[in-house]
């Protein structure tokens, strides 16, 4: 196409009525998404979502996905047990509360990789940690503690009836892939937690968005929070920001739909009201 040609179709854009050629524009890239995402190396996040149901429906069978096999447990697990830049506002928290903190669910906990990580900087030995994740998950957990390859210091539970009261609950990375409000997860305990530890909570201006991840060969549905919505929810459960942080690293955009701007990621420290 000529330069001449390029322009012509700009100056055709800038004629038209703002709302419409926002539109055709959408509309292009949308088709260009749906070409990206038949490519044989898809983006890590692609199409956008009201709902988490619709962003199921839009994964092909053969590549839905999850977390719940026991065969992935074992998926870069030395990588998780690592120590990130993100994780030390947590390590700080923690430090800060351990006098009066004495028991843990660890929810998403994985294989107990935060508390293997943290505790080669903090003293977590006289903390009850609890780690709640997928039946799958728990099942490869608990094999590998039986070996010797995890602290025996730490329990692991599935159902949510098995979850005991605690001081603090835990949620590092969880909140994008649970299919339901925090309130549930809190719900979930005996008693509500004093305080609530959350990171990498994604969040938008605008309404909530679920878009599709491709995790290995598998697609999981991501959800990025209304950040009004979210503050309103964390409201509404009876809690206080004691202290929040961005995760500037953690900040996505959807390639198949870049209009819809970048995600911002941050962490909480909340406290129970009274």
């Amino acid at each position: 196409m000529t330069d001449a040609m390029h322009a012509s179709n700009r100056g055709a854009l800038m004629r038209m009525p703002r709302r419409l050629a926002r539109t055709l524009l959408q509309g292009v890239g949308a088709a260009g998404a749906r070409a990206r995402s038949m490519t044989p190396r898809p983006p890590r996040f692609s199409g956008a979502h009201a709902s988490r149901a619709a962003a199921m429906a839009a994964i092909p069978q053969a590549l839905k996905g999850g977390y719940d096999d026991e065969s992935l447990a074992d998926v870069s697990f030395p990588q998780m047990c690592q120590r990130t830049v993100y994780d030390y506002p947590l390590i700080y928290w923690l430090s800060r509360l351990l006098p009066e903190v004495r028991s843990v669910v660890d929810a998403g906990g994985h294989l107990g990789t935060k508390y293997i990580a943290f505790s080669e900087v903090l003293d977590l030995s006289p903390l009850d940690w609890t780690v709640q994740d997928l039946p799958g998950i728990v099942a490869a957990a608990r094999k590998r503690q039986a070996a010797g390859g995890l602290p025996s210091t730490l329990s692991f539970v599935s159902a949510p009836g098995d979850l005991p009261a605690v001081d603090l609950l835990l949620a590092s990375g969880l909140l994008q892939y649970l299919d339901r409000p925090l309130a549930a997860l809190v719900a979930d305990l005996p008693a509500p937690p004093k305080y609530i530890l959350l990171n990498k909570v994604a969040l938008r201006d605008g309404p909530a968005v679920f878009t599709v991840e491709r995790i290995g060969h598998g697609r999981v549905p991501y959800q990025i929070r209304s950040r009004a919505d979210w503050n309103a929810e964390l409201d509404a459960l009876g809690y206080d920001q004691r202290d929040t942080w961005e995760i500037g690293e953690l900040s996505h955009e959807i390639p198949t739909h870049p209009w819809l701007g970048r995600s911002e990621s941050r962490g909480y420290l909340l406290v129970r009201r009274g």
